[in-house]
């Protein structure tokens, strides 16, 4: 059978690991990052965005497929919500959580309520979803069906992330990862990890980027394991040099003195911590499990280091009141970030941010509410205004001068209104599905 692994916009790692699950079970496979079924005989898209539910684009493609004879699954991180998938897709059926058993055997066989894994719709509204698949195995697996054209991609600066680990131990309230793999930590063998490491390598790439939620969990078994994470990030210097190699995404509860020096020594000398709120009241109502005096801590070890380091940052979550906000502010001040990244708070489906949007009026979320201050005449949302504001904020603070030019407010601004107009679609959308379970 001809399949088509479709991952919108971007050649995803999960993408690449099902094309290379679905090889090996003896299929002629595809990747492709655009809206194309060429003559495949099926068609699987790897969707990883809630905006993705609501692409007239997709709609169409998504039916034209199917008026053709040809079957479309959909598996991803939006597969934890079947039902949205289904109600406003369409597809044939919906590969549930990890997909590296039930795809295989949903090509061959096609759906069948026995199959565990799937969600589909039987009748006009009724939707089944049988149980789920197991776990997929971590310790060994094909290699994944890397591009020709991996080398032009550039994800913040790495042609890929790729997976060393799945889970995470942290409880975020707007997080999907340990909802989709689990809080467990599954590591990967070393030794595979290099093996798939130069197959990228040989299709072109250049720099990758360690992935898995936080990149220094990986060997963890109930503490943090430095020579795990040491002996990866030595490896993958080893086969890409240590200027091509980024382990972007830890927790500040997560480092060690010994991994801060392995990550100056083996990689762009980089760290990307997801802050978010420099508001105590405010991480505790995100399950961060961390604190501001921790971040502080973070930071100055990462520097003592010779490490750069980078936050991320969530305004407009439906609580932020403005003294958590300035909080904020305040937090970027004193850190000076070597760069900052700021997004809206967006209620991924069935998160415990979705819930609590569910059961916060429009009038009081910050999304909706208007902004009264002095940025009124823009005409912003008050979620929408603080972005527009840290986002300068961040500028002046930065080591290096960044100057707010004409050209960059432009940016910012439009930014700001596609961001809160992006959270508004999503929250609309999680109304429509799960209204009725507000509490």
């Amino acid at each position: 059978m001809k399949t088509v692994v479709i991952s919108p916009g971007i050649a995803t790692y999960g993408a690449m690991l099902i094309g290379g699950v679905v090889r090996e079970a003896g299929h002629e496979v595809a990747l492709s990052t655009a809206l194309a079924a060429g003559d495949a005989d099926a068609v699987l898209l790897s969707l990883y965005s809630s905006q993705h539910l609501m692409d007239p684009e997709m709609k169409t493609f998504v039916a034209g497929v199917r008026q053709s004879g040809r079957p479309v699954y959909i598996g991803g991180p939006v597969s934890a919500y079947p039902e949205y998938v289904l109600g406003e897709l369409a597809p044939d059926a919906v590969v549930v959580g990890e997909g590296e058993v039930t795809v295989p055997r949903l090509l061959d066989g096609g759906i069948h309520p026995d199959l565990p894994g799937i969600a589909y719709a039987d009748g006009e509204k009724t939707v089944v979803v049988t149980p789920p698949a197991p776990k997929a195995p971590v310790e060994r697996r094909p290699l994944p069906l890397i591009p020709d054209t991996i080398g032009q991609q550039s994800i913040r600066g790495a042609n890929a992330y790729i997976e060393t680990h799945r889970g995470c131990t942290g409880a975020c309230t707007f997080c999907q990862v340990p909802r989709f793999f689990g809080r467990e930590i599954r590591s990967r063998d070393l030794d595979e990890i290099r093996e798939e490491v130069r197959a990228f390598r040989e299709k072109g790439a250049k720099r990758l980027s360690v992935s898995g939620g936080t990149g220094s969990l990986y060997g963890y078994d109930g503490a943090i394991d430095d020579d795990a994470v040491i002996a990866l990030l030595e490896m993958l210097a080893e086969e890409l040099g240590p200027r091509n190699v980024s382990a972007p995404d830890i927790r500040v509860d997560a480092i060690t003195d010994e991994i801060l020096e392995a990550i100056r020594k083996y990689t762009i000398g980089w760290l990307f911590f997801g802050f978010e709120s420099g508001s105590d009241r405010i991480l505790r109502q995100m399950g961060k499990g961390v604190t501001v005096a921790q971040m502080h801590d973070a930071v100055e070890r990462s520097r003592q280091h010779g490490l750069k380091v980078a936050g991320c940052f969530i305004v407009g979550y439906p609580t932020e009141t403005a003294e958590d906000y300035e909080a904020t502010k305040e937090f970027i001040a004193a850190e000076m970030l070597d760069d900052v990244f700021i997004s809206v708070a967006e209620p991924i489906p069935r998160t415990p941010l979705a819930d609590l949007v569910l059961r916060t009026p429009h009038q009081e979320n910050p999304v909706f509410a208007p902004h009264e201050g002095e940025y009124r005449s823009l005409h912003l949302t008050e979620a929408e205004a603080r972005w527009f504001d840290l986002s300068q904020h961040a500028d002046m603070y930065k080591p290096l001068l960044h100057v707010v030019t004409d050209e960059v407010f432009s940016l910012y601004l439009a930014e700001a209104r596609k961001q809160g107009e992006d959270v508004r679609r999503v929250t609309a959308l999680i109304e429509k599905y799960d209204g009725g379970r507000r509490e």
